[in-house]
């Protein structure tokens, strides 16, 4: 358990882990040299990456200035901004006003889409998930083909004032500036080799950056990640085991993407995918996750977990698109396994070592996905 809470102090440390910064990659390097370590050659794999930077995010609104975070795949304001009237996502106000999150969010993206408003404001409100108080940040999918207006995200705690502000029908002024920065960013990727040659690999991958520290977001499938590559580095299976820990989570899967089009067959030609994926560490509002292609595989990653005193809160049936990562596989016809889960810090700045981590869930389902990754790996055909 040491090794393991050493693994999420390290990467918190390290600061806020967003895709194509310093901090991105230097914790690539460190996540290579922990391989090296593991007795293991790393790879970074880099690709072109045009971060996108902050300069202004703000609404005011009269006297009050309410400063944000814009979505990363909508567009920006010039340097005046955009002027107009405050009003509810159903309103013809010149700036929507609403919540992306849960229920509402298929609401939000229906205006975001409609052409209707000139800008939009997205109030957090992670209530119907059980996040925390503050600004929580949406993820961007779309970062590659940006659309829509200029959208602002702020804190759950300025809700209930910019509600009343949109009922009113207020003036507001929205500014919303960024940059693009042309820089580098980092896949970090190993291979074991198995015993035996000519039967198709088994790949484990997980995503490895996010808006803040997303230590227990991202901690837990590092964490994982990194035991798999020391265990089966001291074990080997019969098959090749090839890892890869991707950056551009937040981005729309930017390193994955990268990943597969440089392996444009491995999705159907290796004989499964685990996907380490998010939140299965967390300690605020937990709920295990587990999204698997078929129910053998669920029967078998069930089994696993169950001799740890392990059970997922939720199974993901397997002919449903699965979250993160996994999708990617599913839409590709690939055969998968994978963990996440839910946490009350999800996209939160408090998402930090130790509070946020519970480390004795997170042993358990290390065990347990050494134990998914031994069998497969030594699966015959």
């Amino acid at each position: 358990m040491a090794r393991i809470k050493q693994i999420f102090k390290d990467y918190d440390s390290q600061g806020i882990h967003r895709t194509g910064t310093a901090t991105d990659t230097e914790s690539a390097e460190w996540l290579a040299e922990m391989i090296r370590q593991s007795g293991q050659e790393p790879s970074l794999t880099s690709f072109p990456f045009s971060r996108i930077d902050p300069l202004k995010a703000s609404l005011k609104i009269g006297n009050r200035h309410i400063t944000g975070v814009p979505y990363f795949d909508g567009s920006s304001t010039d340097d005046s901004g955009i002027e107009g009237r405050l009003g509810a996502l159903t309103s013809d106000a010149g700036i929507g006003v609403g919540n992306p999150w849960g229920a509402a969010a298929k609401t939000f993206e229906a205006a975001r889409s409609s052409g209707r408003f000139k800008a939009m404001v997205a109030i957090a409100d992670g209530s119907s998930r059980h996040i925390a108080p503050g600004l929580i940040l949406m993820n961007a999918d779309r970062f590659k083909a940006p659309f829509g207006p200029p959208v602002l995200q702020v804190s759950s705690e300025e809700g209930p004032g910019l509600l009343r502000a949109a009922e009113k029908g207020d003036n507001a002024r929205l500014m919303l500036r960024t940059e693009r920065v042309e820089t580098k960013a980092l896949n970090v990727e190993t291979t074991v080799k198995g015993r035996t040659d000519g039967l198709a690999p088994v790949v484990v991958m997980t995503p490895r950056s996010g808006w803040y520290h997303c230590t227990s977001e991202r901690g837990g499938g590092i964490a994982c990640w990194l035991e798999m590559v020391r265990r089966i580095s001291e074990n080997r299976p019969r098959r090749d085991v090839r890892f890869v820990a991707s950056t551009g989570h937040e981005l729309g899967h930017a390193g994955l993407d990268h990943f597969l089009e440089t392996h444009p067959t491995l999705i159907q030609d290796a004989h499964i995918w685990i996907h380490l994926g998010a939140n299965f560490a967390a300690s605020k509002s937990p709920a295990v996750l587990t999204q698997t292609s078929s129910k053998e595989l669920e029967a078998l990653t069930l089994d696993a977990m169950k001799q740890q005193g392990v059970r997922p809160a939720s199974i993901m049936p397997p002919d449903r698109r699965p979250l993160g990562e996994a999708r990617n596989i599913f839409d590709g016809s690939g055969r998968y396994i994978s963990l996440l889960g839910s946490n009350g810090l999800f996209h939160h700045i408090d998402d930090r070592w130790p509070d946020a981590v519970d480390m004795d869930i997170t042993v358990r389902l290390i065990d347990a996905f050494i134990d998914i990754l031994d069998r497969i790996a030594n699966q015959v055909p």
